[in-house]
């Protein structure tokens, strides 16, 4: 991966987090017990992490890509085998996803590759908004395949696929489609995606910012990340329609993910605190946090399930990506902290971190164990 040019990379792990044994410390490259088959990531050529706050993209470096990193072999062995797939840094780290069988994976396309022209000046303000969903055939790992591209709704801000891998839910920002259509229902049969569907969310504000739609382990129920209200809402997909399902949760300041327990009881979201009043928007935005929410803690009088927000902790400083391990005892964040600002920038921070949670299966109760910094720049997510 492009480190140098990227702004972040993605990675989902398949079949949740990948679990590592430790490492013995007379062997730091000591065979990893991965319960997965491989990695994939995306990462995105096409600007320095920096221009979301001087505007310069910066040096064109390759191409965009999806990249599959086959965990087989001696950890010395691993390599990363790319496809060009057009994604973007500018968009929440939910753009890629993979099907339950680990055959497929979709890239939605939130801005185009910038257009050709001297990179010195180049701003964010030249890349246009994308319109395309991908799909890859990672049936060889060590050479996945564009089997399809499809053209949907402008500015794509998540993707996701139900359990059963029937049935894609993708989200779009309200400045390109999601004033209107904050969301599509797209089927997949037999590796090939249908015509998307653009039901009306029930209760939904229209132009609020729908960031992320995720589905439910075992129900065709998605968790709905509403980052201008900061809310977590549920709904039922029923035929082509949406009901709601339950109560609409206040969870904290910008939400920008939300994630499930393997188990499914319960719903974690984070929260960024970045807006328009805080200082900055994002460059000096608090630590952040993570809230649990438990599923269906009782009835409504309506006889609707009731979800009750159970806890919260604290992470490090814009904790935009979620991994919860296969066991769900334990959370982790990635933290962009201010690694992305310009090398000249006295707030920069010269690492990136990560948070270490614990969750009580029986309570819903979080702990914060710890924040970790490591080398790296502007981190979006991992699973």
């Amino acid at each position: 991966m492009k480190l140098n040019a990227i702004a972040r990379s993605l990675l989902v792990g398949l079949f949740a987090l990948s679990i590592a044994t430790p490492i013995l410390a007379q062997d730091r490259a000591a065979p990893m017990n991965f319960q997965g088959r491989y990695l994939v990531s995306v990462s995105d050529a096409d600007m320095l992490s920096s221009a979301y706050v001087n505007g310069l993209l910066g040096p064109r470096e390759g191409r965009d890509a999806l990249s599959v990193i086959p965990l087989n072999g001696h950890v010395r062995d691993l390599q990363a085998y790319e496809v060009e797939a057009s994604n973007s840094v500018a968009s929440p780290p939910v753009v890629v996803t993979v099907t339950p069988d680990g055959r497929y994976a979709f890239v939605t396309e939130t801005f185009t590759p910038r257009p050709d022209g001297p990179a010195e000046t180049q701003t964010f303000a030249d890349l246009s908004f994308g319109n395309r969903l991908q799909v890859f055939d990672l049936a060889d790992p060590t050479q996945p395949t564009l089997v399809q591209d499809l053209a949907i709704a402008e500015r794509p801000d998540s993707v996701s696929i139900n359990a059963d891998g029937s049935l894609l839910a993708v989200t779009f920002h309200p400045a390109g489609a999601g004033s209107e259509t904050p969301i599509a229902l797209i089927p997949f049969n037999n590796g090939q995606i249908g015509e998307p569907i653009y039901p009306t969310i029930p209760g939904f504000p229209l132009g609020e910012r729908l960031i992320h739609a995720e589905w439910h382990p075992s129900q065709n129920v998605l968790a709905l990340a509403n980052e201008t209200a900061g809310e977590i809402s549920f709904v039922e997909v029923v035929g082509q329609e949406l009901r709601a399902w339950g109560n609409v949760v206040q969870a904290a300041k910008a939400p920008y993910m939300v994630r499930f327990t393997p188990d499914g009881r319960y719903a974690i979201a984070n929260a960024l605190y970045w807006g328009a009043d805080v200082e900055g928007r994002w460059t000096e935005a608090p630590r952040g946090s993570i809230v649990s929410i438990r599923l269906e803690a009782g009835t409504q009088a309506d006889g609707s399930p009731r979800h009750a927000l159970v806890s919260w902790a604290i992470t490090g400083v814009s904790p935009e990506g979620i991994a919860i391990s296969p066991d769900g005892r334990y959370i982790v964040t990635t933290n962009l902290e201010r690694s992305y600002l310009p090398y000249d920038d006295e707030r920069i921070t010269w690492f990136s971190s990560l948070s270490l949670l614990t969750l009580d299966s029986e309570t819903g109760q979080l702990r914060h164990v710890g924040d970790y910094p490591y080398d790296g720049i502007l981190p979006a997510d991992c699973r």
